[in-house]
């Protein structure tokens, strides 16, 4: 029983630092691409939605809707790359091209190489994250000083959909398994976390269910630093993140110890 734990855990504090740096390297060859995929869509929905309906709706919360936007697209940007690179990226190494096969070969451990990869789709959260927040400031969308608030909450935004991604690669067969994810689970999560409107005009019910979901508490957490105003509940909000950071990891490393290790 001790050795199956030891085998599915992390050796140490730092074994992970030399998966994150080979996909680092990897990644350095195609960082221009990827990074303007990364921004396409949520930038598509900063300027359409939020010069389109703008318009219409006005001004909401006490700001302008493209400023309440951005914050959200902040958030979801975090939440897409952080998802895709696990889903598509990090299961390609897992099973068609078996890097993870070759890696378990050394003396790292499977929980190496899962923490590894979840701070490696973090990181490029991040990017993704500030890049929109970079292009909502430079528009006058967002305060410049925020980001040294808004980073933190992105990282943890980052963390929490690849360890949540990483439950689903370590379940689905193929490629194709991943679209249920996405169609019932990211996008309601966006309409219903306050991401693209306030939660306030939910009903109750639905408030009540959006308060789960880890994807309402990264709005809240980041829409706050970036229009400057004081959030609310900070504590439970980053408490929350964290169980849904650490629950999914260390289910991921057990499913994922049944699939690899058997």
């Amino acid at each position: 029983m001790g050795e199956s734990f030891a085998a599915v855990m992390p050796a140490n504090a730092y074994n992970w630092i030399a998966v994150w740096r080979r996909n680092f390297l990897a990644w350095k060859k195609v960082a221009l691409a990827s990074i303007l995929g990364n921004l396409a869509d949520p930038i598509t929905n900063l300027f359409g939605l939020g010069f389109g309906l703008g318009l219409i709706v006005g001004r909401v919360e006490g700001t302008s809707y493209i400023a309440f936007l951005a914050a959200g697209m902040v958030a979801t940007s975090a939440m897409t790359s952080a998802t895709f690179e696990t889903m598509y990226a990090a299961f390609a190494r897992m099973d068609a091209k078996r890097t993870w096969e070759a890696i378990l070969s050394t003396q790292l451990t499977l929980g190496d190489i899962v923490l590894g990869e979840l701070v490696w789709a973090a990181s490029k959260s991040v990017l993704a994250g500030t890049a929109i927040w970079i292009v909502a400031a430079t528009l006058g969308y967002a305060s410049w000083p925020s980001i040294l608030y808004a980073m933190p909450a992105i990282a943890l935004t980052g963390l929490v959909f690849a360890s949540l991604a990483m439950v689903v690669i370590s379940l689905a067969p193929s490629y194709d398994y991943f679209v249920f994810y996405q169609t019932l689970v990211l996008t309601p999560m966006v309409f219903l976390c306050g991401a693209v409107f306030p939660t306030s005009q939910l009903p109750g019910s639905f408030q009540h269910f959006a308060g789960l979901l880890p994807l309402a508490h990264s709005v809240d957490l980041i829409r706050p630093a970036m229009l400057e105003r004081g959030a609310d509940s900070v504590a439970l909000h980053v408490g929350a993140l964290c169980v849904y950071a650490v629950l999914p990891f260390f289910a991921s490393t057990a499913l994922f110890r049944r699939r690899l290790l058997r």
